[in-house]
């Protein structure tokens, strides 16, 4: 019997690790199914080697300074393990979980046995911290035992247990057992316990924990999580909070009566991310039509062209509508991540083109920018202009608030799980990258050099014959993309849609898709005041800015301007920032006086020379010496 069930073991790892990062396969109110992690295996391409950095490199070096700076001694501190004080601000709980959870979509892809092992010794601290009664959280525990539950606004208890939880499920879904989960699981029934209707009242400050406890609900079946979610995000009017609270916390008023997003950014993502996944399991209209108009408020007034969200520094909040600047910029990683897991919700929830643009602008510019090529350093804001100075340095290996780091992990370790969705109808394309699919007994080999071309060979192998449509994404850039399927049939895909290929496929049929990758300036709405007057420019999915150190002859970056439209050169440099296509542009550059122009003087028009600039990818910014950096260029 024991060896029957031994035999039974890698069977059960197998098909945990086939579930997804998102599972809707059973929510009644979503269009699509997302594939899981391990069904993709991603080729030598763009986001292969970023994968490769982050699982060699970024999980390592961040676990050795989480060690370094006592957040898993806090862990220990409580279990006897050892006698230190507690380190760290009161939420340093949930950046080791972010770690846990993105070292476990990294053994969803691959076994790593050097990380398991680092990864289950984390496990076996952090469950030996935890309480008979269920209760898990370093900060409020020993002499701070009688604070529990009363900074609710600040005090991040439950924005931590969300962190938890989701390390849990997607260790439990890497094959790795039930012990973190289960510990997840006893703090979440410590909580439903205690609070909500008829027991005590109680908030999240910081949303995070509804859509942890959606997908909570997803993985055990127990209705429970899925209602304690609605509760969080209607808000129990027992609790009574100043109109400031109300805004910056995103939380505490009923989620269906926001009409604008306002406050804390991040807090604000998660909280309509966490809405999203209740919609999917409740259908209910009040919570679509919300989302809808806070998407329409976020894209039309409130984000930056690289997908970052959250324009002010104070409260780390959005700003009134077309509070854009760049150099201030706040947007923060975080933010940004909050932005596309959004929108791969909303992909999920409605089948529609236009959440996957977005997330594809958001991953490949704001949040590729948050990590160093080098995957050691991170920026916790990512703004759109620099001064370069080299005191003031934007990437660096460790914040007192540690969130953006192993956020930016976790997403990098689960990226093969947004590529592919299935709905009942056939297979859907999202993203674009060299690799191997598995579909059930179909195989789809993808064949491109995405981002920096835009061909892409899609190769169907199911075993026989097989009808079911292909829905492949043409993404809004593009312009009207050209479809052939075996070099024959010539269609047109429509941009910001998807094309609907229905057919009997058969082995060795293949889809080309041709994107047009001319480079493309954008122009800001006009009421973005910062930006009147200039340009910034974009190359595929790709968003581009220029910094000091590649400009020859040109004594500022805030002097150049762009010359003409779309006159710009691509030009392949292996031997540049990891291997990119700069654009080469002959711009403008103003001639200044022999003597330093005055602060202010009589309107002229002032002289320009030509000035050959060169364009760098913007998510390769500062990963070399410090410079200055800008976005928005003016328009000669």
């Amino acid at each position: 019997m024991v060896t029957w069930k031994l035999c039974l073991l890698p069977l059960l790892a197998f098909v945990l690790a086939a579930q997804p990062v998102v599972d809707t396969t059973r929510s009644p109110h979503a269009a699509l199914r997302p594939l899981p992690i391990r069904s993709v295996r991603l080729a030598d391409g763009f986001w292969s080697k970023r994968m490769r950095v982050n699982a060699e490199k970024s999980l390592p070096s961040l676990l050795a300074l989480l060690e370094q700076h006592g957040v898993v001694d806090n862990f220990r501190r409580l279990s006897g393990r050892k006698n230190v004080p507690r380190r760290g601000p009161l939420y340093t709980d949930s950046d080791l979980y972010k770690w846990m959870e993105a070292a476990a979509f990294v053994l969803q892809s691959e076994d790593r046995a050097d990380l398991r092992k680092a990864l289950e010794k984390v496990i076996d601290d952090v469950v030996a911290a935890q309480e008979p009664d269920g209760y898990l959280n370093t900060y409020y525990a020993a002499e701070r035992k009688q604070e529990r539950h009363t900074n609710m606004r600040h005090g991040h208890e439950l924005y931590c247990l969300g962190h938890l939880l989701q390390a849990g499920i997607a260790y439990h879904r890497a094959g790795g057992g039930r012990k973190l989960l289960d510990a997840g699981i006893r703090m979440a029934d410590y909580v439903l316990e205690r609070f909500g209707p008829g027991k005590r009242p109680i908030l999240e400050g910081h949303p995070e924990i509804e859509l942890a406890l959606v997908e909570l609900y997803r993985t055990t079946g127990s209705r429970k999580y899925l209602d304690f979610a609605g509760y969080l995000l209607q808000g129990d009017p027992r609790i009574e909070l100043a109109p400031r609270d109300l805004s910056y916390l995103f939380t505490g008023k009923p989620f269906t009566s926001r009409t604008h997003l306002e406050g804390h950014a991040v807090r604000a993502m998660y909280a309509a991310s966490g809405a999203t996944d209740y919609y999917m399991e409740t259908g209910d209209p009040a919570y679509r039509k919300t989302l809808e108009t806070l998407w329409r408020d976020l894209t039309q007034t409130k984000m930056y062209i690289s997908g970052g969200v959250g324009s002010r520094a104070s409260g780390e909040a959005f700003g009134a509508p077309y509070e854009l600047p760049n150099e201030t910029a706040y947007a923060e990683s975080c933010g940004a991540i909050g932005n596309m897991i959004w929108n791969w919700r909303m992909l999920l929830a409605t089948g529609e083109a236009r959440f996957a643009d977005l997330l594809e602008q958001v991953l490949y510019n704001a949040v590729n920018a948050g990590m160093s090529l080098s995957g050691t350093t991170y920026c916790y804001r990512t703004p759109l202009a620099l001064r370069g100075d080299r005191e003031s340095t934007i990437r660096n290996p460790w914040y007192e608030t540690t969130c953006c780091p192993p956020n930016l992990q976790r997403i990098l370790a689960s990226l093969p799980g947004y590529f592919y969705s299935e709905s009942a109808e056939g297979l859907w394309v999202h993203l674009y990258h060299s690799g191997r699919l598995q579909w059930n007994d179909t195989v789809v080999t993808q064949t491109t050099g995405y981002p920096w071309d835009g061909d892409v060979e899609l190769r169907i192998e199911p075993p026989d014959r097989k009808e079911f449509t292909l829905f492949v994404r043409i993404p809004a850039w593009a312009g009207p993309a050209k479809v052939e399927i075996n070099k024959e049939r010539a269609l047109e895909g429509a941009p910001g849609r998807y094309l609907a290929i229905r057919r009997v496929w058969k082995k060795g049929d293949r889809v080309r898709l041709t994107f047009d990758m001319t480079p493309r300036m954008m122009m800001a709405n006009p009421r973005v005041r910062e930006n009147a007057g200039k340009a910034a420019v974009m190359r595929g999915p790709l968003l581009y800015c220029i910094e000091g150190l590649d400009q020859q002859g040109v004594d500022s970056i805030y002097d150049v301007t762009l010359v003409g439209l779309n006159r710009f050169r691509p030009e392949r440099r292996a031997d540049l920032l990891g291997g990119v296509v700069v654009l080469k542009h002959l711009g403008g550059m103003f001639v200044r006086s022999t003597a330093a122009d005055p602060l202010y003087q009589p309107w002229i028009k002032r002289s320009t020379r030509r000035a050959e600039l060169t364009l760098i990818p913007y998510y390769t910014f500062a990963n070399r010496e410090p410079t200055a950096m800008q976005v928005w260029i003016p328009v000669e």
